[in-house]
């Protein structure tokens, strides 16, 4: 028999999942958190085993338990061992998973404690391995229900970083969703589920790093019988490990060891099996929870619908009846203490108080075992003390014979209006992750593998690393990969925003999720899964998505105290209305027909409970964040989280590099002078030779110059045929000892002498004199923008080079837009100052730091942070690393297909510095928003407040009945949503409207 879904115990394998792995780990956003005390505790467990003894875990099944006493129980006598370090017991799974040190006790120690305790015991079979290597950290995404406000993150987060093994977690509200990293040799994911069921709240596994596991989606199962056939197939599969098959949803999940067997061979193997019965289609965690957000909404609105339904005749019994004599005959007829009209109110209202209001009360009772308070009790306590007051009018009416007015309709209508805004909020916080849905659905479904002369459709999940693949016109491109046949312009907006179509030819690569726009083209896959590009993208989005602006520290703050506070004013309003009256304060006449002014006092202060609204400040921050993120991907900007997303706003210095940022990074030789004896082309060949080991621009400028002189001086007739050969004919000269250093040059021997490649700097530390017309030469290459490159080989200056790279067509308007937004440019290069300077008066820039180092930009970036302004670095990502680490916020520009860049916040796509600007101006338009919600939001409950709890009504006369302040709580948290929602709209400046930015 299949273990159950819970049973499923999910690790990693050693070898090429590990590289999977840490390829994930790169760019996640819990990175950024502190783990130091998690590991302290972890340290002093392992410190108290003792030496280099190492903890075990394993799984124990338990036979004969019925309640929680015990498991309970088994707990008690499993810890009571010594040498036992943790245990779990799941009641549910009849398992206890137990840390243990081998050293001090042993497996059947184990099973005999919890016989001893009288129940059965088995020690379930290890999980098959490839490796003694231990286990890394896992991170898993666990869907969290039940969220209502920033209180119930902060909950779930304290309860997650307590858990031993958590080293991290991060919870997003607007997501629902949770990211932890985990020690899976100490706690497992069933048991981080359970944790998070017990705190009160819903939870269940997503998605982790690990690459052993596949959910299919299975046509063809028909009856109990294909079930048990499918089954049986499994069974014999060699690889398989455990697998469940859901027969209501005919979802099937499979654990392998991909060691053992692929994902397409284990698909193939199954339809194999099955003779064409079975059809098996890969199912996507970004599909289930595309699903998951629907059904949320859906039984939202069942439950809304099912209110309204019981409201209406609510409404008519309190409202429309009495004015129609028939029916208010038969609502005043007496049966029993009440009339028939209190039967029915009292009938309808408890449905809804107690049978669709249900979920409030479970929330807020799990929201208050835990020690935290959320909007659930609020709704609660109103929705209950307008009932049970009802409840006890009556009673009390019927005993005395005195009638109070009763508010039956308050507690119906209410809930009615807050299950109206928590659909209509599910639907609008469905709609900011759009962008995200939008990226999952560019791969396509299946891709056309070619398999010796033959060709079949195959899932595109199933794709493999070295498959061919045959993609035609129209079709989307189904994996990362090379062309190796035909040619086609491939459509690549979607993934880098870059609008104009890529001319792709054979050796050209391709981005999964793009189009091909023209001819059929063949491609071999390179990168599937984790590391595709797409899937980095989406990693990256997502992680963004889930991670909190500081801002976001103020709304949790609030949210903290928000409910105590609440309650507080409603009781204050309660006793000063009832003081009020009792000392004549007020007439009579304000109170309601047969009503006291208890009652009078009540229904203010249940409105002051129902009005205020702790949910729109906690989705003021993530909603803004959720959809700027998206949006910013749309448009080839890779925000890599809130924190980023928040600094870029404010930032006062933009600090650029020169070359391959201001400039084009296509760097080609204009001018090449020989100062010696020495024949033109034997120094073209001597610096060729030189540089051919260096991966600098201009190196390969220089390399690719000469060989195009030797090319046109061999042969002018045989074109092409000939530049093949000259790359591998051996015309460079044998180097040794080479040596790059980075502002200086490059050294290394030639025929055992030493030459050397680079500026002044160089020249000068080796005592290389540059004679007087030399220099003057340089100084004019120099003031024309181009680099002078200085050649010495055996002591002697030989030659002198000119390589000139050209700026980017955008970059001028872009400084200029900058210093239009009140963004101050400054361009640090390691280039000399001449050249340096022709460039920034090109582009308009004034302020230059040239002849600097790399690890020296660092040090610029510190200087100008001394002053506590905020400055942006704008580099390729690369060799501009610790530049954009320095930065408060770093910028790797035209990362293209790596994306998975550590070192910056913000990845943008495209080589086109218009970016920067379309970077710093979502940020703006963001916490704009985002301010313009937590005002709305803070002034929503500080005006609506005061009028709930009356305080202009002896001004007024208007009181804000119970119901109505719910419909207004309900209303805010959906308008903060539609507010962040506008950010949908956002449109990156263009190049001619650059120029009218002005600061803000």
């Amino acid at each position: 028999m299949a273990p159950s879904r819970r049973d499923l115990q999910l690790t990693p394998l050693s070898g090429d999942t590990d590289a999977e792995i840490g390829a994930m780990e790169e760019v996640r956003l819990l990175d950024s958190y502190d783990d130091d005390d998690n590991e302290d505790s972890l340290s002093k467990i392992e410190e108290g085993v003792g030496g280099d003894s190492r903890l075990r875990k394993i799984q124990v099944g338990i036979t004969g338990m019925t309640c929680a006493a015990c498991s309970n129980s088994v707990e008690g006598a499993l810890m009571s061992v010594n040498g036992v370090f943790k245990a779990s017991v799941a009641l549910l799974q009849n398992k206890a998973d137990v840390l243990f040190d081998p050293n001090l006790v042993k497996e059947e120690d184990i099973k005999e404690a919890i016989e001893d305790a009288g129940f059965e015991a088995e020690i379930l079979a290890e999980p098959v391995t490839s490796g003694t290597k231990a286990q890394p950290s896992l991170v898993g995404q666990f869907t969290i229900g039940g969220m209502t406000c920033a209180a119930c993150v902060n909950s779930v987060e304290g309860i997650l970083r307590d858990l031993p093994g958590v080293k991290r977690a991060v919870v997003a509200l607007a997501t629902s969703l949770g990211e932890v990293e985990y020690d899976p040799n100490v706690i497992s994911k069933d048991e981080i589920v359970t944790a998070i069921e017990d705190a009160g709240f819903e939870g269940s596994l997503v998605q982790s790093n690990q690459q052993d596991k596949l959910l299919l989606r299975v046509d063809g199962v028909l009856n109990e019988l294909d079930a048990q056939v499918l089954e049986g197939i499994l069974t014999r599969l060699n690889g398989v490990r455990q697998f469940r098959l859901d027969r209501i949803t005919v979802e099937l999940e499979v654990v392998f060891d991909p060691e053992v067997v692929s994902s397409r061979s284990l698909v193939d193997g199954i339809e194999g099996e099955g003779y064409g019965k079975f059809k098996l289609r890969v199912m996507s965690p970004y599909e289930r929870l595309t699903s998951k957000d629907t059904g949320e909404a859906s039984n939202m609105f069942r439950r809304f619908i099912s209110s309204l339904s019981l409201s209406i005749p609510l409404f008519f019994i309190q409202v429309i009846c009495p004015h129609i004599a028939l029916f208010d005959t038969v609502l005043v007829w007496r049966c029993g203490p009440f009339m028939v009209g209190d039967w029915l109110k009292w009938a309808l209202v408890s449905i809804i108080q107690f049978v669709i209001g249900k979920r409030f009360y479970v929330a807020a009772w799990r929201a208050l075992r835990n020690g935290s308070t959320n909007m659930d009790v609020l709704v609660a306590l109103g929705t209950s003390a307008s009932y049970f007051y009802s409840v006890g009018a009556l009673l009390y009416g019927a005993v005395t014979g005195f009638w109070s007015p009763t508010y039956f309709d308050a507690s119906a209508m209410l809930i009615t209006f807050v299950l109206l805004g928590k659909y209509l909020e599910s639907l609008a916080k469905g709609k900011t992750s759009d962008a995200m849905k939008k990226l999952v659905q560019l791969t396509p479904a299946t891709a056309i593998l070619i398999e010796g002369k033959g060709e079949r459709e195959i899932d595109a999940l199933l794709i493999q690393p070295g498959d061919s693949l045959k993609v035609f016109p129209g079709g989307k491109i189904p994996a990362d990969g090379v062309v190796v046949w035909g040619s086609s312009y491939v459509n690549e907006s979607m993934v880098t925003g870059e609008s104009v179509p890529v001319s792709k030819e054979v050796d050209s690569p391709v981005i999964g999720g793009t189009i091909n726009m023209h001819g059929v083209l063949h491609i071999k896959a390179t990168k599937v899964g984790s590391d595709a590009v797409l899937s980095q993208i989406i990693s990256l989005v997502e992680t963004a998505q889930m991670s909190k602006a500081p801002i976001q520290k103020f709304a949790d703050y609030v949210a903290s105290i928000f409910v105590p506070v609440v309650i507080t004013l409603a009781l204050f309003t309660l006793v000063g209305w009832s003081i009020g009256g009792a000392v004549g304060a007020y007439p009579d006449e304000w109170l309601p027909q047969n009503g006291t002014h208890f009652v009078f006092s009540l229904m203010f202060s249940i409105s002051v409970v129902v009005i205020a609204c702790p949910c729109a400040l906690g989705l003021a921050t993530p909603t803004a964040v959720m959809v700027a993120t998206g949006v910013g991907a749309t448009n080839g900007v890779l925000i890599k989280g809130g924190d980023a997303l928040e600094k870029a706003h404010k930032v006062k210095y933009v600090i650029f590099d020169k070359t391959g940022t201001l400039t084009q990074g296509k760097a080609t030789v204009t001018t090449a002078k020989v100062f010696s004896e020495m024949d033109r082309g034997e120094f073209l060949t001597l610096v060729a030779s030189a540089e051919a080991s260096s991966e600098h621009p201009l190196a390969k400028a220089i390399v690719e110059y000469a060989r195009h002189f030797h090319f046109f001086e061999e042969s002018s007739e045989d074109g092409e045929a000939n530049n093949k050969v000259s790359q591998n004919a051996g015309w460079l000269l044998d180097t040794s000892d080479f040596s790059a250093l980075p502002g200086k040059g490059i050294q290394c021997l030639v025929n055992n002498k030493l030459i050397l490649v680079g500026n002044r700097k160089l020249m000068s530390e080796n005592s290389i004199t540059i004679p007087g017309h030399i220099e003057k030469f340089v100084e004019e290459l120099e003031e024309s923008a181009k680099t002078g490159v200085i050649v010495a080989y055996n002591g002697q200056l030989v030659g002198v080079m000119g390589v000139a790279d050209p700026l980017k067509r955008e970059a001028a308007v872009v400084v200029e837009g900058l210093l239009r937004m009140g963004v101050r440019p400054i361009m640090v290069t390691g280039d000399n100052w001449r050249t340096a300077r022709a460039v920034a008066k090109e582009v308009g820039i004034e302020d230059v730091r040239a002849e600097v180092m790399p690890a020296g930009k660092a040090e610029v970036i510190r200087s100008l942070q001394k002053d506590g302004s905020t400055v942006a670095m704008v580099g390729d990502g690369i060799n501009d690393s610790p530049a954009l680490a320095a930065a408060d916020v770093g910028m790797a520009i035209g990362a293209g297909t790596d994306v998975a860049i550590e070192a910056a916040d913000y990845v943008l796509m495209r080589n086109n510095l218009e970016d920067v600007i379309t970077a710093i101006d979502l940020s703006r338009k963001t916490l704009t928003r985002i301010r313009l919600n937590y005002v709305f939001a803070m002034a929503y409950n500080v005006v609506s407040i005061p009028i709930a709890a009356g305080v202009f009504f002896p001004i007024l006369r208007v009181q804000l009945p119970p119901w109505a302040a719910g419909a207004c709580m309900a209303l805010s948290s959906v308008s903060v949503v539609c507010s962040s929602l506008l950010l949908r709209r956002y449109k990156k400046p263009r190049l001619t409207t650059i120029l009218e930015i002005t600061r803000e």
